[in-house]
């Protein structure tokens, strides 16, 4: 629901007790100790705001006129404050990855034969990436592609992918309201994202990149994490460690116990300036850096990257629990 601004008759200042009158300076600041248009109240109900001596009452009705705070040109300057239509959103669906695999094992099989239909896509494309895979009826890779759609600060979505899977996407186009773009995905990750990074809208502030396998990202950890780019110039999504963590030799043997009071699991989006991803694919491609993430590859401007932290559901779907787990979360949230 929008904000609305009280509109009432005539009030003059000086009758008005101090902490009333500090809330009209804050609204009004050029009424001063002149009139205002305010109705005479009466705050029997709150000390706070009843002044000795003067009592007021309502003496006529008010009227409600909506009052609009959110306006483009109003906020283009405030610090913090990310501009509609000015993030372009990299999401990664293509490859298979290290780890990702794809859904031909036997323990993948079982899992895909507790929801209904999926047999069925399973005899058709037995060798899909796991992103693709049905989660609830829906490809896992949509979830956050429909989230992200959503958002007004979102201009385009480039989606990372193989062609093949081209059309899962371009089918929902009619029903999201942001540019629709595609890519073509790279050996690795890097160059997945530096493909993506070819479309980007020129004109774009902020470049989020997304990796499709998280489909439970939460809108309001995206708008956190799209703040703390834009203040810092990078940052990702992560929660603080859970579990004790040690490091150990190439043997097996335990060289010490990390103190998690430091540590942080990474997740996406991770969001950048694209002027500064554009800095750091240079330096990467002249060392033949590799990364993991990609923050990291602002990591090596020696430039700040600022954690935000998220939420642990932002789970990626990389095994067959996490699928079951991913159904549990989104079974319990609706």
């Amino acid at each position: 629901m929008s904000p609305h601004l009280l509109l009432l008759p005539q009030t003059n200042l000086t009758t008005l007790s101090s902490p009333f009158k500090s809330l009209v300076n804050l609204y009004f600041p050029s009424t001063h100790n002149h009139s205002l248009p305010c109705p005479s109240l009466h705050f029997n109900s709150n000390p706070l705001l009843q002044s000795p001596g003067h009592k007021f009452k309502l003496t006529q009705k008010p009227k409600i006129l909506p009052f609009n705070t959110k306006c483009s040109s109003q906020v283009e300057d405030i610090p913090g404050v990310v501009k509609e239509k000015s993030v372009s959103v990299i999401l990664l669906a293509g490859g298979q990855g290290k780890r990702m695999g794809v859904a031909n094992h036997q323990n993948w099989l079982s899992v895909f034969l507790s929801s209904l239909g999926l047999l069925r896509i399973f005899n058709k494309r037995a060798n899909m990436p796991k992103q693709y895979l049905p989660l609830l009826g829906q490809p896992i890779a949509l979830y956050s592609l429909y989230t992200f759609s959503e958002m007004d600060e979102v201009k385009e979505i480039i989606v990372v992918c193989d062609p093949s899977y081209k059309d899962i996407f371009e089918d929902c186009q009619e029903q999201i309201n942001v540019d629709l773009k595609f890519a073509l995905p790279g050996k690795e990750r890097q160059d997945s994202v530096y493909s993506g990074l070819q479309e980007v809208d020129l004109n774009s502030e902020l470049v989020c990149v997304h990796d499709s396998a998280r489909p439970l990202v939460l809108s309001e950890d995206v708008e956190k994490v799209l703040k703390d780019g834009w203040i810092n110039g990078a940052a990702v999504l992560g929660v603080p460690v859970k579990a004790t963590i040690k490091e150990a030799d190439g043997e097996s043997y335990v060289v010490r116990t990390l103190d998690r009071k430091t540590l942080w699991e990474m997740q996406t989006p991770q969001v950048m300036k694209p002027e500064l991803l554009k800095k750091g694919f240079e330096l990467v491609n002249r060392e033949g850096l590799e990364v993991t993430d990609d923050v990291s590859i602002v990591e090596h401007l020696k430039h700040p990257v600022y954690i935000t932290e998220g939420s642990y559901t932002n789970i990626k779907v990389t095994t067959p629990d996490d699928l079951l787990l991913a159904e549990r979360i989104l079974s319990t949230s609706y």
